[in-house]
């Protein structure tokens, strides 16, 4: 282990940052704003320009943004994309051996447990330390630093990277060892996917009833209906002016990436032979609203799916 292993990483650290799309260009731009000394690379070069914008420094390959770093932040799409990153060829690999040696990896994509455990060992037999770091809140969350980060991986590591979690977010829970992180990301969001179709639900049936939005809304969110989904999210427009409802299911969390969330949660239900009917239905809803068109829009758009397979029966 390396003689930082115990040191608090504070302003003074380098940071390479991988993935400056939707949610890591403001996480770049908000360790930047902090006083952090930030290198970054993204394939894409739009992405790359906002991040300039921001006062982050633009590298022509990942590699060469990861040299000399203390910390390697990556915020990706999915494993294999984690994996080329770590040891690929081209433009966008080469991290694991531009690194110097016990260099911190936060690894904040969203990928499954399996392949967060595979991405630790690689971490550490290449000579470095590595937490699993996935996020919640959004790119709402990302732009103000209020992340939820639920972080994987030694205490020790954990500690070294408190200061720089704080920067992004409002909440950092220690999850415990490598892939924990990841495992309570997948439960969180099995949990999110099934509540904002109940909830969906709900406000489909109260203007079947008769219900306006808003009696519905002040009743259950005071109620034992209460949920994020409900109060934060809200799938109608009205109640809670900041939900990507008022303008026309603009994400937010994109319905692609829930659906790709709640497969990784299938994943996990496999493995480990948890019967959960409605995590399994929940994913299935997703995938098939994520086909239909709703990739690209907020996952609280379900709900127009709901209102259109919806008939009356009176």
């Amino acid at each position: 282990m390396s003689s930082m292993s115990s040191e608090v990483l504070g302003v003074e650290s380098r940071i390479a940052f991988i993935g400056l799309g939707h949610m890591g260009g403001p996480m770049a731009a908000n360790l930047v704003a902090a006083g952090y000394p930030v290198t970054g690379f993204d394939v894409v070069p739009a992405a790359l320009d906002a991040a300039a914008a921001a006062g982050v420094e633009v590298a022509e390959s990942a590699a060469a943004a990861a040299r000399g770093a203390d910390v390697i932040i990556t915020m990706l799409p999915a494993g294999k994309h984690v994996f080329a990153a770590f040891e690929g060829d081209g433009p966008g690999g080469g991290l694991l051996a531009a690194a110097k040696p016990g260099a911190l990896f936060l690894e904040c994509s969203t990928i499954s447990v399996e392949d967060a455990r595979a991405a630790h060992q690689m971490v550490v037999a290449s000579g470095h330390r590595g937490l699993d770091a996935p996020v919640s809140g959004g790119v709402v969350g990302a732009e103000a630093g209020t992340l939820t980060f639920m972080v994987g991986g030694s205490e020790e590591d954990f500690a070294s990277g408190a200061a720089i979690f704080e920067v992004m977010g409002k909440r950092i829970v220690h999850c415990g060892g490598p892939g924990a992180g990841q495992a309570a990301k997948v439960c969180n969001n099995m949990i999110l996917g099934v509540s904002m179709i109940a909830v969906s639900e709900a406000f489909v049936l109260g203007e079947k009833l008769g219900l306006t939005h808003q009696a519905l809304y002040d009743v259950a969110a005071n109620a034992s209906g209460q949920c994020w989904s409900l109060t934060t999210n809200c799938p109608v427009p009205g109640p809670v002016p900041t939900s990507p409802a008022n303008r026309e299911y603009q994400p937010g969390f994109a319905g692609a990436l829930m659906a790709k969330d709640l497969g990784l949660a299938v994943e996990a239900l496999n493995a480990t032979g948890v019967d959960a009917v409605m995590g399994r239905t929940a994913e299935e809803i997703y995938r098939e609203f994520a086909l239909g068109g709703g990739a690209g829009t907020d996952f609280s758009g379900i709900i127009n799916t709901i209102r259109h397979a919806s008939h009356r029966t009176d």
